[in-house]
């Protein structure tokens, strides 16, 4: 499958910037290169309401959050946890602050963006733990966030994708956990063993997530191989999807984890989750985040939006 000339002609500029692979920097220059990346999009600011940078309690200190709230908001309103890709490596609030905005503008509701901790300098399962207690925090002071908290979703890109399904199972799990209405999972990582059929078509050429991405990802977040096997790694391991919220997952074809895709897609449906899959043709992974530039960009966040203003109204 060929990519999408827009997605092509963006490649290239985005090749003229002198990128490395990030599998050739250290998590420090690789998430810098992120970083400078995004800011060189300049992309225009969308107004809301309001934007708040907020901390609250974790299992090893604060977490840093940034709440997002619709111009006109009246009344609590449903709310959507967002856990930005980056492989538990790279990627911040700020590298996902575009994609948070157009959800909170178009879904008009909530939206708080988690700041997560990563490897190298806090390994698995550190960045799940943190998730967690920030949206479980969010459900308990839902009122006074002015948060209904029978209308919180789960969602995020990429490794964002992985944490928003393993915290649905925790929070299915915890008798006194949160109560998630919806899951928004965006080419999520399912299996950190990675070698699918798409990673050999699809791992080479095709934007910034290559096959050679995944080991380097694995060595700076776990400790062992083992626990590539934990659930909470790789939530394809778990026993059962069965119980879980309905799910919007959106896939890119022409990406390592198209194949991953389709298979957490078919397991929610076989255990009976409500689930809408929509694979978008000619797209890459990360794609997802780079509205306004891509048409199909534009268009997936279109589409999460109004999903997630029809499940959490």
């Amino acid at each position: 499958m060929a990519m999408k000339p827009q997605l092509v002609a963006l490649l290239e500029a985005m090749k003229a910037l002198g990128l490395k692979p990030m599998h050739e920097l250290s998590p420090v220059d690789a998430r810098e290169q992120m970083e400078a990346g995004v800011r060189a999009r300049d992309n225009p600011a969308i107004e809301l309401g309001s934007i708040e940078e907020l901390t609250v309690p974790g299992p090893a200190g604060d977490i840093p959050v940034r709440l997002y709230r619709p111009q006109g908001a009246t009344g609590p309103l449903g709310a959507l946890v967002y856990y930005h890709g980056g492989g538990h490596v790279v990627g911040s609030m700020d590298t996902h602050d575009y994609a948070c905005r157009a959800i909170c503008r178009d879904a008009g509701i909530v939206v708080m963006s988690v700041d997560y901790r990563m490897g190298p300098e806090a390994r698995f399962p550190a960045a799940v733990d943190d998730c967690y207690a920030a949206t479980k925090w969010l459900s308990e002071n839902a009122e006074s966030m002015g948060v209904r908290a029978d209308r919180i979703a789960v969602g995020g890109d990429s490794a964002g994708g992985n944490l928003a399904l393993v915290i649905s199972l925790m929070a299915r799990d915890d008798a006194n956990g949160p109560a998630i209405a919806y899951q928004l999972l965006v080419y999520p990582v399912m299996d950190y063993a990675g070698g699918t059929p798409t990673y050999e078509t699809y791992g080479n050429g095709f934007g910034p997530l290559m096959a050679a991405s995944i080991p380097w990802f694995r060595e700076h977040y776990f400790t062992s191989e083992e626990e590539l096997a934990d659930w909470r790694a790789s939530p394809a391991r778990a026993a059962t999807f069965a119980g879980l919220p309905p799910a919007l997952l959106i896939s890119a074809q022409c990406d390592i984890l198209a194949h991953e895709g389709r298979e957490c897609a078919e397991r929610l449906i076989a255990d009976g989750v409500a689930c809408e899959h929509v694979d978008f043709e000619g797209m890459i992974h990360a794609f997802f985040s780079m509205a306004p530039m891509l048409d199909d960009s534009i268009a997936a966040q279109t589409l999460a939006a109004d999903r997630l203003k029809a499940a959490l109204s």
